[in-house]
């Protein structure tokens, strides 16, 4: 069996662990991660977006290789950009009883979970764990940061007090989402909100990981909620970072970002009994490499860290993976250096994509819309290609997917990396009959 060796010493991984600049014995911790980390199952998924409500809309935009992005009007924002918004957001009520917590966000929420009869599901694992042994863990960057803009149009003229109807704890607080899901799903478990800029809901599936393994709960909601609000669409045209075109990631010619939101839950419970099809968590990966506020490191010393800790956690090598949803922003820099840390591990053999260019980046909710599609992809046997690619850059060294690829697959891995250098690698497998 071939041995995964240290990129600089040559030593067996298995013994030492690579860091920016030296090599140091991580072996104990590498074992405490596979007595930890133990398959889960997502028993029921979900994903609304701008391709779409729920799951067969969604599979079908893939399909077609067609993108959800369209000319920004959200709201008052005048930009020359591109947007993924999710139609009918404004249209959604919440519950009396969560009255309080209204707000896009919330409603997008709501929206999500209604999809694909996701609260049914978590309804009948409550009745068999106890709605005390159910977590929530719901990943966000912008939250209702759009409640708090509209509650500033209507300041007291005199005093410049906020309007008395605003509830900042209830809409937009980071914890707000996933204080509302719970109590939409009628939990009483934990509830975490995650807010790790754009590995926020890919991390969630780690916290819940731990959380099950410590004996605290049975059973988790996992997902990530992110919606559209001016701070966010203004401020990444600020930085230069948007594109006036829909994103192109791992183009030739890519030139930034397209902003998008969306919403995307999963049921985590153990994983003892399967059945032939069955979508696994096999592995989590996350690093921090801080080496720029927004930036990567050039090299993706942080990315790699976090794909190699997937995989050893999993207890898999680089050639056990049939498939990667890459993070892909646009950016001149993200994707280069994603693209030089994928190659370092996986050379040019992993069929490899960024579906941003159909959902936009959705930011927090990122990391939980791509597991569902890495989640599909292993279901369906659809490899999604990549869209809006006119050239791919030639000193990115990738099996980059131009078009869809109907093929099986056992094993996928979803990338997810933030500002701040905050990143994190998801495994995923298809259950073979036992």
């Amino acid at each position: 069996m071939e041995t995964p060796r240290c990129c600089d010493s040559g030593v067996d991984i298995h013994e030492m662990t690579c860091l920016p600049d030296r090599c140091i014995n991580f072996d104990y911790l590498n074992i405490t991660r596979r007595l930890l980390l133990k398959s889960l199952l997502l028993s029921h998924y979900t994903a609304t977006s701008c391709l779409g409500r729920g799951l067969q809309q969604t599979l079908e935009a893939l399909r077609l290789g067609r993108s959800g992005l369209a000319p920004c009007t959200f709201e008052t924002v005048a930009l020359d950009t591109f947007a993924g918004e999710v139609a009918g957001v404004d249209a959604v009520k919440l519950p009396e009883r969560l009255s309080e917590f209204d707000c896009r966000n919330n409603r997008l929420a709501q929206l999500a979970l209604e999809q694909d009869d996701f609260s049914t599901v978590v309804d009948i694992a409550a009745a068999r764990y106890g709605r005390d042994r159910i977590g929530v863990f719901v990943g966000t960057s912008t939250s209702g940061i759009l409640q708090t803009e509209l509650a500033y149009r209507h300041r007291d003229p005199a005093s410049g007090a906020l309007p008395a109807d605003f509830h900042y704890a209830a809409t937009h607080n980071t914890f707000s989402v996933a204080d509302f899901t719970r109590r939409y799903l009628n939990l009483t478990g934990p509830a975490v909100a995650l807010s790790s800029a754009c590995s926020s809901s890919a991390k969630v599936f780690g916290s819940a990981q731990r959380m099950m393994a410590a004996g605290l709960i049975d059973a988790a909601v996992v997902g990530g909620v992110d919606s559209l609000c001016l701070t966010v669409l203004y401020g990444f045209n600020a930085l230069g970072l948007t594109s006036t075109r829909p994103c192109r990631p791992f183009d030739a010619a890519r030139d930034g970002i397209s902003i998008g939101e969306a919403g995307a839950f999963a049921l985590l419970e153990s994983a003892t009994e399967v059945h032939e099809g069955d979508v696994l968590l096999l592995g989590v990966g996350e690093s921090s490499d801080a080496y720029h506020m927004s930036s990567p490191h050039p090299q993706g010393t942080g990315a790699r860290m976090a794909m190699q800790a997937a995989l050893d956690s999993a207890g898999l090598l680089a050639r056990d993976i049939d498939y990667i949803n890459l993070h892909g922003t646009a950016t001149q820099s993200n994707d280069a250096a994603e693209g030089m840390a994928v190659n370092a591990i996986f050379g040019d053999r992993v069929p490899c994509s960024s579906t941003k260019a159909a959902t936009g980046h959705t930011l927090g909710a990122a990391g939980s819309i791509e597991a569902v599609i890495c989640a599909l992809a292993l279901r369906y046997r659809l490899l999604p290609g990549g869209l809006n690619i006119g050239q791919l850059d030639p000193g990115i060294a990738l099996d980059y997917l131009t078009a869809n690829r109907s093929h099986p697959i056992m094993r996928a891995m979803s990338n997810s990396f933030g500002f701040g250098g905050t990143n994190c690698s998801l495994i995923f497998g298809r259950a073979q009959s036992q």
